[in-house]
């Protein structure tokens, strides 16, 4: 009998209690899957921009340890006219999207600081916009650069003398793949951000609503 009286007890504590709100529970799944899915955009912008940096630089890196002074006597193994500005341009753009991602993915899986409003918030379209804007800047400029007549660059002269076989730095054929690697990764990177602002607008779209429905649940209803 007591059993029986405990269970009635119990089961009319559970009657009291609000029904789940499957649409709340259906908006905060799709903002979690939003998040995963922009942080990991995050992440990938900034391994892609990783891999462009290292890229870029190790060609720079080559040039100044081969290229000959005007002065020396050596024959030179890079052309007088030589225009290093796309490669730099590559340099200075995944540098920013290094930077930038770096920060979205510290402020996307740091507990500390994901929980502060203030700052995970505006990151989320922050770092996906300047990373943006900061590949868009170093494509065109390589582009511009890369089509002139005048002189030569990375990729132009690395290509042109690729079957030539090298013993020693620098190679040539090396070099080239490494300069259109380079360049084939900036070019990927500008979708993968362009999805991060896509992902960081619809988090933001969902994650006002939540907040305008859960207030709107606790605004007592005047009759």
């Amino acid at each position: 009998m007591e059993k029986s009286t405990r269970s009635q007890n119990s089961a009319s504590s559970f009657e009291g209690l609000p029904p789940p709100d499957l649409h709340l529970q259906s908006k905060l799944r799709t903002l979690g899957a939003l998040d995963s899915a922009r942080a990991i955009s995050t992440a990938l912008a900034l391994l892609i921009g990783l891999t462009v940096l290292g890229l870029a630089g190790q060609t720079l890196r080559v040039y100044n340890e081969t290229h000959v002074a005007d002065e020396a006597t050596l024959l030179p193994l890079w052309p007088a006219e030589f225009n290093v500005r796309p490669t730099v341009s590559l340099v200075v753009g995944s540098a920013v999207v290094v930077v930038v991602n770096l920060f979205g993915v510290l402020c996307s899986y740091v507990r500390a600081l994901r929980t502060r409003a203030t700052l995970h918030t505006p990151t989320t379209f922050t770092t996906p916009l300047l990373g943006l804007t900061a590949s868009l800047i170093a494509i065109i400029f390589y582009y511009t650069a890369n089509a002139s007549d005048v002189s030569d660059t990375f990729v132009s002269w690395t290509c042109r003398w690729r079957a030539v076989p090298m013993t020693q730095a620098p190679y040539w054929d090396t070099l080239c793949e490494q300069s259109q690697a380079g360049l084939y990764l900036a070019v990927v990177l500008v979708p993968v951000e362009v999805a991060g602002v896509v992902l960081a607008g619809a988090q933001w779209r969902v994650e006002r609503y939540v907040d305008g429905y859960l207030g709107a649940r606790k605004t007592p209803v005047l009759g």
